[in-house]
Formats: structure tokens, C-alpha cells, sequence
């Protein structure tokens, strides 16, 4: 409770609390008006800079900034896009990718020659001034420390202050010497080194800082000897290697140190220097940014002269060294997204889609009856279905697929997942009433080449995944994916007579191509198949074989062919501006019977989606408008109830965002769709974005959701019963005889970054309410019947969230999580709260690196009882509690990686052996009417246990970049 408290006025005040600015400018070359905004819009986007602007006149970058600010951030963002800054030029290739009104180098071309001309006429002295694009000079500060760690905290602090070109410090010496340009503040450096718990040039750090650095870099009980007896001086000068058309020139500020970078320090306007270091030092390093680096023999009488050469303008390789999470969320999007890579979802196996949300507190994860083993998920306390799920923004898991779609996708075979709750965007469509959900798979442009993944399962699951891509020529690649899975064993723990998990196998297939021309426009197109086979019941019985009026069974196979495709046309000149077109089809089949009851369904869909974005007068206001059809024909038989429906839904959409503050971003979107039964109806959302600080964002979002339930395939696990089913609908020629599902959401978030230890942690509150205009109620409160009908009062869903995660150490991460679903229903006329479904969950994940390629991760869940729907209409024999206990589920996993990219894990799935000892009613008179499977509210199978391989090979231009 104390570190709770804590960690809440630590928000509160860094909410509101007032930031410390000082306003600074740096050098920055442009020459159009459209520089002057893209330099602005760079610099505005920095963490800690405010209120930046840039005069064409002065070619200064002015602004403020707060003490979150990094130099490097912004001068790299800025030679990024092509503008040369603080006396760095950005490289060819990005220069050249501006815009020809912005090619400032060919006026500037005649000024950066006299400034060559005249840095040779300067003399030098300690604090000389010279000329090098822009003035500068060479400072001395005498800094205080200890070590080696020491010696990068003083170098990485100096780096970090405006004006800093290089900088080297002696430990031997106790000095800090840099090469800056005339607009540095001195007194800014010194109180940098101080605030990081460095005496220098007189001034104490804090005692409390000081006392937190490591043991090792305690400077103030240390002396140093500098006798002359101990050390010698060495005297030199630096020159660039003359050629025929030019003379030697004189490097200014280069580094030279000894290859322990216990002595260094930097050249002056001459290219001269001179360094004390010990006797027994016989080589240095000499080093410069564009030149090759030096390794040179000291001379008997300790002078130097070295030509250093210049090394090709093309860059090899670029190494950005940065810890990415395994699930990230921007702090700059109006949507609040988590950026879920496949990083998270190897902390588990993973098998599927339905598996891949273990780590994942947003969603919940649970079976949908005892017989069949088909996963679902829940987000906001409310079923899968109400989750809009795409793939790569195309329409996947709906209809017919709502619920066992989720298997049909592969995890290993997950590049990312999008993952947001509440209201989002309108272009993909109308149908997310909880969120949406968006999976991107492995390409023909994926960094590895080929990928192997093999997985056994102690409950007698054989699973393999492969990954492989082709680059034809410049303009076309494939990629490949397969998925072989089987499960033949039968297993019953619980002794109940029934498998806890079915037989079966299934295939997958994709085969992608992908097409550019490499200026602006490229191309898709896909097809997928997936045929499954499964078989469950009781543990004797044979679809073939099997006698179903006396052995109950469930058999089901499932027929999917998928094809896609997407043609997108990018302005190179003005990437804001795009024209994109997706379409897909959709042919399904599934066969089934369950005991006696026979379930046979067929869908045909077909989509189509474009989708133009461009701007306003400039990048601040941006637009996206579109307009799209949805296809779905179904044809559903269960007993001798026969159900069809055509649906045919064409619309148009509009999205405008507003980005012209750091401060807040607006974006609002619309639809108006017009569906064949239930005529137009439009669907409005909003999201807002509000940041007080850079590290503090708040969200609000609103917005409606429509959808057609598909009851049989969103419900399946009802046939694993004896319920009859009864449909209360009316004959207006409606699907199912129901009106569609209507929602509203409306959402908040609040994300903070906390610096605690000096360790990043991350804050997140979310708060969603779903209110239901109308919904389809299933009605479970009868044990011998479940009805389906439109909702006759109210329905709502209530949600809130904690988040907690950070870096306790370098080979730690923590992710701690509490929610409370709060999900009520009237069925009839009384208000319930939804069965099945846990309202409180907490939640800890654990994600270890334990160095050498081994890695650990564990995840505990705790979940609260469930309420049960009544069975007091039953025999005594055959009633339950009318609630479930609460229970904990624990996951982990081990793994190994090896330098040749060979992997192998081991793991379990929850290790606590929780499990149902009788998830079934009446499991002994299975024909009798009180046969009951579709109340599972916790796990059928106990702990399993598994292992797996997994093998990358990369391509040749990841190896490529990578060395």
C-alpha cells in the first residue's frame, strides 16, 4: 500500500507540476518554406523540445527544451530527413530525397569554401575559436571520477549538451576536454556532470547523489599520482592525407587516446595536441568521424605526426543500439494501441491465435465448452465476437470463424499484433464494439530468409511451422507458410469418460506474392487454406466406427479457402499522400455433429475497401476517405432448422486528424453504411489525445459499433449439450428473425512514464463502458434450453484496468495487472450478471534474461469466481454451486538461443494442475437430458507440459546489415 501510495503522488505531481525550460538554438541548413516546416515539425516531435522554430534568415533552429531533452535525438531525426545540422551534413542519399527547392547545399557552396580557406589562418591557443561551418573552440573542465564507468557517464553527459562536437575525458588527469561551438554554455555542462554525481570545476555534486553511484565510481577517497617520473608528454599533429589536387589540412578535433581510453584528448585548430600519460604506453588511437582509424607507434622521442585517410561517404552499416519492448505503446497516437511484437509471443508457445494473449492482461483466454477444446477470448469482460479481428486490416475472424478462426492462424507465424480497446478507427469497418484486433503475418520482405518452428505437447499435440521467402528480381518476391498440427492421443485425467482435448489434425497453407516498382506503387496478393479434422467425445468413440445412438461423439471438419489482394499507390514527393485498394474472398464449409445433432454451415464473402489520404495545406491536418462493401451469403442447418441470410453492406467513410500540437491530437471519423435488411445507420467515433507533459498522455474515446451475430457459430460449445434450442425472433426477414447488435463505447486512458531508480516503469489506467442499444442475449438460465433472443432491457459492461510494468534490472522485466469487469444482462426481465466469466483478474509476468542466450518468463493469473447459470431445475445429482471458486493459472517457459540461430524452449502451461474434476453434467447419461458440456468456467486439462526448436536463417541483406 505504501509503494502504491508513493507511486500516486509521484503521478500527481508529475502531472502537474510545472517543467523547468531554457530556450536554445543550433545551426540548421535549409532554404524553402517547406523546410522551415519540416525542420519545425522534426524538432516538435523530440521529447523535451517545445515551441520549436526555425528562421531561413539566421539558419538557426530556436526552441525550449526540458532536461528530457537529447541532443543526438534531434540532429540524427534531422540528417535523417537531409538537413545538415550542427555542423554535421546529412548523408547524399537523404539530401537528395528532398525536394529540389530545398537543395540548400549549391547556395551554400561558396560560403563552406571560405570557411575552409579562412580555418587555415587562425592561430590556436587553449580556448582558440575557429572556424569549421560554424565557430568553435576547445574547452578544458576539471571533472572528478574513479573508473572506467566513470569515464562514459562524463563522455555520455557531454554528449548530450548542446554545442558538443567531441569530447574526451582523463581519468589520469582528472580533465574533460571538448571541442564545442561558439553557442555552448559552459555552465550548462558543469551542471550536468554535477547532476549526474560529478565534482567539477570546483562545485560539489549532492551528497545523495554521489552515495548512489556504484562502489567503483567513488572518486573522492581515490588519489591520483601524476608524478614526472610516472608519465611522459607526447606532442603531435593531425592532417588529413593530401592527394594530387589537395594539400595535407589539418584535422580538427580528432581523438586521440590510448587503446584503454584511459589517456585521451583532442586535437585544436592546427590539428595539434599534446597528452601526458603513463611511461610504459608505446601506441595511441587516432580516430575521426569520415577517416579511418589510426593505430600508431610513439617514437623515441615522443612526437607525433599522422595522416589520417578518408574513408567512402557510403555507409556500410549503421548500428542503432536501443532495448525494444516486447509490447510498446506510443505516446503520439490518438488511438492508444499496444504494439504487441513476436517477441511477446515467444515468452509462451504460442500454438495458435487463441494462445497468444497468455502474457497479455487486455485479453482474457478461456475454453467455450469441455468437449470440443475450442479457445476463445474476451475483451472488456465481453465475448471474441464483439473484437473486430483483421489481418493486415482485411476482415479475418467473423461469421462463421468468429470463434475457432482463432486457431486458424498459427502463432509462430505472427509478425505483430495491433492490439486497442475502445472506440478506434472507421476505415476498416463498423463491426468493433470492444476493440479491434490486427494481426500481421510474415512477408516476402521479412528480415529472415527461412523459419522453422517444431513443437510436441504433453497432452499429444505435433505441431510444425515453417516460413520461407523468395526474392525473384527487383520487383517480385513470394513467401511461403505451412502449418502441420495433430493431436492422436487420448487423454482423460479427470476420469470423466470424456477426452479432454479432441483428436485431429489440421493443415495450413499461404502462399503471398509481393510486387513494387520501387518508385511509390506496389502490389499484393495471397491465398490461404486451412483444412481440419477433429474428433471428440467420449474416449472410445470412432466417427466411423462408433454406434452414435449408444457413444457420443463430436466430429467436425472444416473446409477455408481465403484469397486477398491490395494495390497501393504512394507519392514519393509527398508521402502523406496515398491511394490504396484491398479486396478479399472468403469460401467456408463446416460439417459437424455433436452426439445426435447435426450442425452444417457454408459462408461465401467477399470485400472490397479503398481508402485515399492526403493532407491540408500541410501535415498538421490529414484526411483519409474511402468507401467499401462487405459480401456475406450463409447457409446454416442444425437439426431440421434450416437458416439463411444474404447480407450485402456498401458505405463510405471519412477520417480527419488533427496533429498541430505536441500538446493534443484530434481525430474524428465517420461511416454511413447501408445494409440490405436493416437500412442505413451510421457510425461515428472519436479519439482524443491529450499529453501536459511528454511523458503523461490521456486519452478519450467515443464511438458506436454495429454487427450481425452469427449465434450458432459464436456459441458453439451449446452443442455440446442436450439444451434445446430455441430462436425467439420475429419473420421480417432479419437474420435469424433479430435486429442487429447496436453498442456504444466510451473510453479513457491514462499512460505515465515514471523514472523510479533510475529504471523506466510505465503507468496505465484504461476505463471502458459498452452500453448495448440491443443485444443478443443468450440465455442459459433454464438447463434444458437456451433461447436466443433481442435484448428486452438493459445490457452493459463495465471496465477498468491497471497496468504497472518496468525495467527492475537489465535482465529483468516486470508486468504487473488488475481488472474489474463489471457485465450485466436482463435475460427476460431480471438484470444478471454475465455467467462464465470472471469479473476480477490480477495479473504478473515475469520476463527473465538470464545471459549466454538463456532466457525465462513466467506468468501468473488470478481469477475470481464465476457466476454459473442456474441448474436448480435439475436432479440433485446433477446441480452445481451457483458460483465457482476463484482458482490461479500459472505459465512458464525456458529457453536457449544460440549464436547459429538455433533455439530450443521448454515449457509449461498451467503448472498448478488446476483443473474441472467434472466440467460436465451428467457425464455418465450423455442422451439423458440433463447432459450438459457448454458450462466450462476453468481449465479440462491439468498441467502440460512441452518442448520445442526453433531455427531462423536470415536473409542476405539482414546478415548484411547486422555485420
Amino acid at each position: 500500500m505504501k509503494i502504491f501510495f508513493n507511486t500516486f503522488i509521484l503521478c500527481a505531481f508529475s502531472i502537474f507540476g510545472s517543467i523547468a525550460q531554457s530556450t536554445i538554438s543550433i545551426p540548421v541548413s535549409g532554404k524553402c518554406g517547406m523546410c522551415q516546416h519540416r525542420i519545425e515539425k522534426i524538432a516538435n516531435k523530440v521529447k523535451g523540445i517545445s515551441e520549436a522554430s526555425f528562421d531561413l534568415k539566421t539558419q538557426k533552429l530556436t526552441f525550449k527544451r526540458t532536461k528530457e531533452f537529447n541532443k543526438n535525438i534531434l540532429i540524427n531525426n534531422l540528417l535523417k530527413e537531409g538537413h545538415d545540422s550542427d555542423g554535421q551534413k546529412a548523408s547524399n542519399s537523404a539530401y537528395e530525397k528532398l525536394h529540389e527547392c530545398c537543395h540548400y547545399r549549391d547556395d551554400a557552396q561558396s560560403n563552406a569554401n571560405e570557411n575552409k580557406s579562412n580555418a587555415n589562418s587562425i592561430t590556436s591557443s587553449r580556448d582558440t575559436e575557429f572556424s569549421n561551418g560554424s565557430e568553435t573552440k576547445l574547452i578544458k573542465i576539471k571533472v572528478r571520477g574513479a573508473c572506467e564507468m566513470c569515464t562514459d557517464r562524463i563522455e555520455l553527459t557531454a554528449r548530450n549538451i548542446i554545442g558538443v562536437n567531441t569530447v574526451a575525458y582523463s581519468l589520469v588527469n582528472q580533465e574533460l576536454v571538448v571541442a564545442v561551438q561558439s553557442f555552448f554554455e559552459k555552465e550548462e555542462l558543469v551542471s550536468a556532470l554535477i547532476a549526474v554525481g560529478h565534482d567539477a570545476e570546483g562545485q560539489i555534486a549532492n551528497e545523495d547523489i554521489y552515495n548512489a553511484l556504484p562502489d567503483c565510481c567513488h572518486y573522492r577517497d581515490v588519489k591520483f599520482e601524476t608524478s614526472v617520473s610516472s608519465t611522459k608528454t607526447i606532442y603531435g599533429i593531425i592532417n588529413e592525407k593530401p592527394d594530387a589536387k589537395t594539400p595535407a589540412q589539418p584535422i580538427i578535433a580528432a581523438l586521440i587516446a590510448t587503446q584503454d581510453h584511459r589517456y585521451q584528448t583532442i586535437s585544436d585548430i592546427d590539428g595539434k595536441f599534446t597528452l601526458e600519460l603513463a611511461t610504459d604506453t608505446d601506441s595511441l588511437e587516432i580516430s575521426y568521424v569520415g577517416y579511418e582509424t589510426a593505430i600508431v607507434k610513439i617514437p623515441f622521442d615522443n612526437q607525433l605526426a599522422v595522416l589520417l585517410s578518408t574513408v567512402p561517404l557510403t555507409l556500410q552499416g549503421v548500428e542503432i543500439i536501443y532495448r525494444k519492448k516486447a509490447t510498446e505503446v506510443s505516446f503520439l497516437d490518438p488511438i492508444k494501441t499496444q504494439k504487441i511484437s513476436s517477441k511477446e509471443l515467444l515468452k509462451a508457445a504460442c500454438c495458435n491465435l487463441a494462445e497468444s494473449f497468455d502474457t497479455t492482461p487486455a485479453i482474457d483466454a478461456s475454453y467455450t465448452d469441455a468437449v470440443t477444446g475450442t479457445r476463445k477470448i474476451e475483451m472488456l469482460g465481453l465475448a471474441g465476437p464483439y473484437v473486430q479481428i483483421t489481418r493486415e486490416n482485411i476482415p479475418d475472424v467473423r461469421g462463421l470463424s468468429a470463434i475457432q478462426g482463432l486457431t486458424y492462424t498459427p502463432g509462430p507465424w505472427v509478425e505483430s499484433m495491433q492490439l486497442n480497446m475502445g472506440a478506434g478507427s472507421v476505415v476498416n469497418g463498423f463491426e468493433a464494439i470492444t476493440g479491434q484486433i490486427n494481426v500481421e503475418l510474415r512477408k516476402p520482405c521479412h528480415e529472415d530468409n527461412t523459419y522453422l518452428n517444431a513443437y510436441v505437447g504433453q497432452g499429444g499435440r505435433l505441431e510444425m511451422n515453417t516460413f520461407n521467402k523468395n526474392t525473384l528480381n527487383k520487383n517480385w518476391s513470394t513467401g511461403h507458410l505451412l502449418h502441420l498440427s495433430s493431436r492422436v492421443q487420448r487423454r482423460d485425467h479427470n476420469h470423466d469418460g470424456f477426452l479432454d482435448m479432441p483428436l485431429g489434425r489440421q493443415v495450413s497453407y499461404i502462399n503471398r506474392w509481393k510486387w513494387s516498382d520501387n518508385d511509390g506503387e506496389e502490389g499484393q496478393i495471397g491465398a490461404k487454406l486451412t483444412l481440419i479434422d477433429q474428433t471428440g467425445g467420449q474416449t472410445d468413440f470412432d466417427a466411423i466406427r462408433s454406434d452414435r445412438n449408444k457413444v457420443w461423439g463430436t466430429d467436425m471438419g472444416t473446409t477455408r479457402v481465403e484469397m486477398w489482394g491490395k494495390r497501393g499507390f504512394v507519392n514519393l514527393d509527398r508521402p502523406e499522400k496515398s491511394f490504396g485498394l484491398q479486396a478479399s474472398a472468403v469460401y467456408h464449409d463446416q460439417k459437424s455433429q455433436f452426439g445426435l445433432r447435426r450442425y452444417n454451415a457454408n459462408q461465401i464473402s467477399g470485400y472490397f475497401n479503398m481508402i485515399y489520404q492526403n493532407m491540408i495545406n500541410n501535415v498538421d491536418h490529414q484526411y483519409r476517405i474511402g468507401a467499401s462493401t462487405q459480401y456475406d451469403k450463409f447457409d446454416e442447418k442444425i437439426d431440421l432448422k434450416h437458416f439463411e441470410r444474404l447480407e450485402i453492406v456498401p458505405g463510405i467513410f471519412g477520417e480527419y486528424t488533427y496533429k498541430g500540437s505536441d500538446k493534443y491530437t484530434i481525430l474524428v471519423g465517420g461511416r454511413a453504411d447501408y445494409h440490405n435488411n436493416f437500412g442505413l445507420f451510421f457510425t461515428p467515433r472519436l479519439n482524443l489525445r491529450l499529453a501536459p507533459t511528454d511523458k503523461t498522455v490521456w486519452r478519450l474515446s467515443a464511438g458506436r459499433g454495429q454487427k450481425t451475430a452469427s449465434i450458432f457459430a459464436e456459441n458453439i460449445g451449446i452443442l455440446a449439450s442436450s439444451r434445446e434450442i430455441n430462436v425467439v425472433g420475429d419473420t421480417n426477414g432479419n437474420p435469424y428473425g433479430l435486429r442487429p447488435e447496436i453498442a456504444w463505447n466510451f473510453g479513457g486512458s491514462f499512460t505515465k512514464e515514471l523514472i523510479l531508480a533510475k529504471r523506466d516503469f510505465f503507468l496505465t489506467i484504461d476505463m471502458n463502458r459498452v452500453q448495448f442499444e440491443n443485444q443478443i442475449v443468450v440465455d442459459l438460465e433454464n438447463p434444458r434450453l437456451v433461447q436466443f433472443y433481442n435484448l428486452k432491457g438493459e445490457s452493459y459492461a463495465n471496465s477498468a484496468q491497471i497496468i504497472v510494468e518496468g525495467n527492475i534490472a537489465k535482465w529483468l522485466d516486470v508486468r504487473l495487472a488488475y481488472r474489474y469487469n463489471d457485465v450485466k444482462t436482463t435475460y427476460n426481465e431480471t438484470t444478471l450478471r454475465k455467467p462464465l466469466t470472471s469479473p476480477q483478474r490480477a495479473f504478473a509476468n515475469l520476463d527473465v534474461k538470464l545471459g549466454k542466450g538463456w532466457a525465462f518468463d513466467y506468468t501468473i493469473n488470478w481469477l475470481s469466481s464465476v457466476r454459473l447459470p442456474s441448474t436448480q431445475a435439475n436432479p440433485a445429482a446433477y446441480r452445481w454451486e451457483q458460483k465457482s471458486p476463484s482458482f490461479f493459472l500459472s505459465n512458464t517457459q525456458i529457453s536457449k538461443a544460440w549464436k547459429n540461430n538455433f533455439e530450443m524452449y521448454v515449457g509449461g502451461e498451467n503448472v498448478f494442475n488446476y483443473k474441472l474434476h467434472d466440467p460436465i453434467i451428467a457425464a455418465n447419461q450423455p442422451f439423458s437430458p440433463y447432459f450438459d458440456g457448454s458450462l466450462a468456467w476453468g481449465p479440462i486439462m491439468g498441467i502440460n507440459l512441452y518442448v520445442g526448436v526453433r531455427y531462423t536463417l536470415k536473409s542476405a541483406e539482414s546478415v548484411s546489415n547486422l555485420n
